[in-house]
């Protein structure tokens, strides 16, 4: 389970998160909805180490280090926004780079199975440089480069960003079959419908506080979700 308690995150006179409690069962997937600056990023970014934060957050009982290395040997690891793939390298060589922690020639080979398996397309593309691919592959790949490091919290931020409703639809689907796998998931997505349809769990982050939470089928038929987030009026 992954635990934060009390977690404040600051960028100088800017107080990005305030207090946040949240908690995410092992095997989950956990939605995180809420307007552009509510905090939701920098929240997936003081789990990850990316930034610095004051509280506790713990991961199967145990704190998390503060450094971005550790925190993946311990289980966690996290898919940027904007899908960061290293464009001049090719899939393969990009698979390879998300497996930094792991020294092992046969796991590496093993995971990149379990990735191709999971994304038949990436192994269609292994040669191809990943600057050339289209943004639904590209984040077919950062979410695989993720999943190299075997992680059991996988931290998925905005994966939609720049894609089709139906490649959206696809890629939500994948993240639930990597859910389906074991791998417990944290997601931050902006179509909020979408992920609360695939979520056990939602939290809304408003201006650095969670100001709501729930079960994913309850925050999708609540009135005031649904008018501030999902496009549905309460006016007659």
């Amino acid at each position: 389970m992954l635990e934060l308690k009390k977690v404040n995150v600051r960028y100088g006179a800017i107080q990005a998160l305030k207090d946040v409690n949240l908690r995410v069962e092992r095997q989950t997937i956990v939605a995180l909805i809420g307007a552009n600056g509510a905090g939701k990023s920098s929240l997936l970014n003081a789990v990850s180490g990316i930034v610095p934060y004051t509280g506790e957050i713990s991961w199967n009982g145990k704190l998390l280090p503060h450094h971005p290395p550790a925190i993946v040997r311990a289980g966690v690891a996290q898919v940027p926004e904007g899908r960061q793939v290293f464009s001049n390298l090719t899939v393969y060589e990009n698979l390879l780079a998300g497996a930094y922690v792991n020294w092992s020639k046969q796991r590496i080979e093993k995971n990149i199975e379990r990735v191709f398996s999971l994304f038949p397309r990436l192994k269609e593309r292994a040669s191809q440089s990943a600057g050339t691919m289209s943004g639904g592959e590209r984040q077919m790949l950062a979410i695989g480069r993720g999943l190299m490091s075997e992680p059991s919290l996988l931290l998925i931020d905005e994966p939609s960003l720049g894609l089709s409703p139906i490649l959206t639809t696809e890629v939500l689907a994948l993240i639930q079959q990597v859910n389906e796998q074991g791998v417990t998931v944290l997601l931050v997505e902006q179509n909020a419908r979408k992920s609360l349809e695939i979520a056990h769990r939602g939290y809304v982050l408003q201006n650095g506080k969670v100001v709501m939470e729930g079960t994913g089928r309850e925050l999708l038929n609540d009135p005031a979700i649904q008018e501030a987030y999902l496009g549905v009026s309460g006016c007659a």
